[in-house]
């Protein structure tokens, strides 16, 4: 009863401070483990004892999966060779730098300190996400930083269980390579038979229950079997759930989709939120554990803020020197230095740098201490570079994804989506289809591309949209249906899974219903067109078109080696330059160099244009 009763506040808390947290835009993370922090010194919260395999099983395959099954199997693809220097370069780096820095300040053998460099060294994917979507950083930073988390805690722990059987024995460096070979190859391996596998039962499922059950079960399906042959269970599960997630469309009904997708966001929410409390709650055991050591008090303070600045340093010598080393090699094109600097000091640690160090065996020198160090550069990085992430983005001028650019690339999606589906309903019209039929489905398409396309228009309070008129008549019919079928359930008269099978229907219908936004973000803020020309004297004045003054392409992207996403031209020179959707950001530049106000788009079938000065599309 006791373990029950802790788990439900330990979950109630959590999820009160995070929402506490949004609410106010602070960190969740830092928030989090401080109220765990506070609560370890009230009289009335017994001493919690967190064992590693709670973390690496209970907590660890099921974040991993819930977000390989929403990463971008084309976006890694596509930035393999950062991710790569990141997850594995950087991590043994960190390793080594913090290994020399242990093995100077305390009597451990080198061995144990190379063991403290891996567990300190892979940052955390949660911390970094929770900070990322709280203040919107472009979206290939994050890219980056999501893709490097999921791998990194694989190179950390092969890295520690090497330092750990060097602890009892000799280890080459050929062993070593072997090992994280087999560990890597083999977590890969296991990761796509079994991604595989299970596509062959979801294929066969059309129950979402089922469905979602499967799901539930695929992390530990994959995890476990990979570490019972020594591979990596990390990768293996961000492998099949990477495969899993990009052929989610193919391999999955659309209503298996939607209750996936939603009970793992819950799960995510619960599992994150508790973890960072459970951090803080063992900030007193340790703390108490060090001090009483028998190590000089101001040997273990010093070693700990040293391990912390070796730690934090460590990334950005090795992300502006491998950038540097690459772009002298020619392998790569030239990366925006403020990019480079965000990378560098979103390197945030969390929950598996606290699994990790309480695998440490327990005859391990200076144990106690080592654990301090390793809370430390925890506590240390969501302290430091959490709280001041979020300014350094700011003050080098970062955007996020312009939301009407994100707007019209929906709406230019959701046009091609319509022809493709209005070519096929011309195709398969037979003389004996219905005419009200065929009306009604070319409408209903339609209206979809439409609702799309209004979001660029004028504010929904100057102008009521037919699709917001749409939506709002509709939710009340609905909510007078939903009534009526109430007050009969409540009569008594009607069998209860008729009933439910009515008020089903209207659920799903109400949940079909489109809604100019469905993510978070959005609904906090609902995106408002800007109003139309006649409001800003520079697209006024400015020119509907203009002759391109050179081909559709973006001469500064060519010159620098990057790939634009969406080119725009200067409706004053003609000067063509991507996006600020595109790394290079070179229409932006533009402006700021030439003072050129207005910009149109060059994509096929966009006619809107850009004030930068009053910043209004048109």
């Amino acid at each position: 009863m006791d373990v029950a009763i802790g788990l439900v506040v330990l979950v109630a808390s959590a999820a009160a401070l995070a929402a506490l947290a949004r609410r106010f835009g602070v960190s969740e993370p830092l928030v989090l483990t401080l109220a765990g922090v506070a609560a370890s010194y009230l009289p009335f919260v017994p001493e919690i004892h967190l064992e590693p395999e709670i973390i690496l099983l209970g907590f660890l395959p099921p974040l991993l999966y819930t977000a390989a099954i929403r990463t971008s199997l084309v976006d890694f693809r596509a930035d393999v060779r950062t991710i790569a220097l990141l997850s594995v370069g950087l991590v043994l780096f960190t390793t080594f730098v913090v290994a020399v820095v242990v093995w100077w300040l305390l009597p451990v053998p080198f061995a144990v300190a190379v063991a403290l460099g891996a567990v300190v060294a892979p940052p955390d994917a949660v911390a970094a996400t929770a900070v990322a979507r709280r203040i919107g950083m472009p979206r290939r930073i994050v890219t980056i930083l999501e893709d490097e988390s999921l791998f990194n805690d694989a190179t950390a722990l092969v890295a520690l269980r090497t330092a750990s059987a060097a602890m009892v024995g000799v280890v080459s460096i050929w062993e070593a390579g072997a090992d994280f070979a087999l560990a890597a190859g083999g977590g890969a391996v296991v990761g796509i038979v079994v991604a595989y596998l299970l596509a062959l039962l979801r294929r066969r499922i059309t129950d979402p229950v089922l469905d979602t059950t499967l799901s539930f079960l695929a992390p530990f399906v994959v995890y476990l079997p990979a570490e019972g042959i020594h591979a990596s269970g990390v990768i293996a599960v961000v492998t099949c759930g990477m495969i899993l997630g990009h052929n989610a469309p193919v391999w999955q009904s659309a209503a298996s989709r939607i209750a996936e997708r939603t009970n793992w966001r819950t799960i995510q929410f619960i599992l994150e939120s508790a973890v960072f409390v459970l951090i803080g709650l063992q900030v007193r055991a340790i703390l108490e554990g060090a001090w009483r050591s028998g190590l000089d008090h101001r040997t273990v303070v010093l070693a700990a803020l040293a391990v912390l600045a070796a730690t934090v340093l460590a990334r950005p010598v090795w992300v502006f020197g491998s950038s540097l080393l690459s772009r002298s090699l020619g392998m790569g094109g030239a990366v925006p230095p403020s990019h480079l600097v965000v990378v560098s000091w979103a390197g945030m640690r969390g929950v598996v740098t606290l699994a990790a160090v309480l695998l440490l065996p327990q005859d391990t020198p200076q144990l106690p201490v080592l654990k301090l160090l390793a809370l430390v550069v925890v506590a240390g990085t969501l302290l430091l570079q959490g709280t001041s992430l979020p300014w350094l983005v700011r003050w080098l001028r970062l955007r996020g994804p312009s939301r009407a650019e994100d707007a019209l690339q929906k709406a230019n999606l959701m046009q091609q989506a319509t022809a493709a589906g209005l070519a096929v309903l011309e195709a398969r019209v037979t003389p004996d289809t219905p005419p009200g039929v065929v009306e009604m489905l070319r409408d209903r398409v339609t209206w979809k591309t439409n609702a799309a396309w209004e979001r660029l228009g004028r504010a929904e309070s100057e102008l009521v949209t037919p699709t917001a008129e749409y939506r709002r008549l509709r939710l009340e019919m609905l909510r007078a249906e939903r009534e009526t079928v109430l007050r009969v359930r409540d009569s008594g008269t009607v069998d209860h899974e008729i009933l439910q099978y009515v008020l089903a229907r209207l659920d799903l219908e109400e949940s079909m219903i489109d809604r100019y936004d469905e993510t978070e973000e959005e609904r906090v803020e609902p995106l408002a067109a800007p109003p139309t020309d006649d409001t800003c004297v520079h697209l006024r004045s400015a020119p509907l078109v203009r002759t391109n003054a050179g081909p559709d392409e973006c001469a500064e992207c060519l010159a620098e080696g990057l790939n634009w996403v969406h080119l725009r031209m200067c409706l004053s020179c003609g000067h063509v330059a991507c996006c600020d959707s595109s790394p290079g950001n070179h229409a932006s530049r533009h402006y700021a160099g030439s003072g050129h106000p207005v910009m149109r788009s060059v994509e096929p079938g966009e006619a809107w244009r850009w004030c930068y000065v009053d910043e209004l599309l048109g």
